[in-house]
């Protein structure tokens, strides 16, 4: 018997007037339940670190002139006048933004693998700068290095085939690690005061020069937090104050015998007029203890 010949179906053409029917829409890939659920832990500790900041208070389980104290009160806990927490709990909300979006599962972990990278970068430059620096570490911090770590690890462990195409990871790497190196030098710069070129204020130039001569003392202790504040009262003219250190050997080490003889239990204080004075004292608030004309200098100017 003859073989029958198998033909192929022909393909069916769309009748007049009739549109092709356009290819399926591929479905949005569900939200990234465990890397929204760190993100919210993340937002949740830096929020309450920045309301901490803007009350001016001490986080808690940070003992006054502990290690935690000392870094919050650090150059380092703060960017362009906003805490440094604050920038934090913005990466976090961008990071659970990106883990709840997206259009491809490729194209969500572009996103969270560059924010993850980021933020652990800044996260390790801002521990390591506080304990060259300041001496100390804050448990906080390290809490949220952690979750970050944490973050970045999973983002990675997690990895979609192939989401860049072949022979793209190093130009990926690269790209990325020049806009993490850009973000630390541009940190690097601002906070650690090289740009830093603000001319002193006259009336606190004035101030300062006041106390001195009046032969006010200002105790203080190079770790210390409210110390760190104080002087960002002054800006450019703190070094002019009357300063006693307190802790000359660093932190744990003998205080000095100026401080001892004068009684002094806590940092900063202010002797003025033969008067103690705790805690952070604003530059009004020096000008009328020690009797200098606040409003007079300001007239002057």
């Amino acid at each position: 018997m003859a073989r029958r010949k198998h033909r192929k179906p022909a393909r069916t053409r769309p009748s007049q007037g009739q549109a092709p029917q356009a290819p399926r829409a591929q479905a949005r890939p569900r939200s990234d339940a465990w890397v929204l659920a760190l993100a919210a832990l993340g937002m949740l500790l830096t929020g309450y670190l920045t309301l901490v900041a803007w009350g001016d208070g001490t986080p808690a389980l940070c003992a006054e002139g502990g290690d935690c104290d000392a870094t919050q009160g650090s150059r380092w806990s703060s960017f362009l006048g906003l805490p440094m927490a604050l920038w934090g709990f913005a990466l976090y909300a961008l990071i659970a933004l990106a883990a709840a979006t997206g259009a491809t599962l490729a194209a969500r972990w572009r996103h969270l693998s560059r924010l993850t990278l980021l933020g652990v970068a800044v996260s390790v430059y801002l521990t390591i700068a506080g304990l060259v620096d300041v001496g100390a570490t804050c448990g906080w911090c390290l809490a949220s290095l952690a979750l970050m770590a944490a973050l970045f690890a999973l983002v990675h462990l997690r990895r979609p085939g192939a989401p860049l195409g072949q022979g793209r990871w190093t130009s990926w790497w690269l790209g990325n690690g020049l806009v993490v190196i850009g973000v630390v030098l541009v940190l690097q710069l601002v906070l650690g005061d090289v740009l830093d070129r603000r001319p002193e204020n006259p009336r606190l130039v004035a101030l300062a020069e006041h106390l001195q001569a009046t032969g006010a003392r200002y105790y203080g202790a190079s770790w210390c937090g409210s110390c760190a504040r104080q002087n960002r009262l002054f800006g450019a003219s703190a070094e002019r104050l009357p300063y006693v250190e307190c802790s000359p050997a660093g932190r744990g080490g003998p205080t000095a015998r100026a401080c001892v003889e004068a009684g002094v239990s806590s940092y900063p204080t202010w002797q003025i007029n033969g008067l103690m004075h705790t805690g952070v004292q604003t530059p009004p608030d020096l000008a009328r203890l020690s009797g200098f004309d606040w409003e007079g200098a300001q007239a002057r100017r």
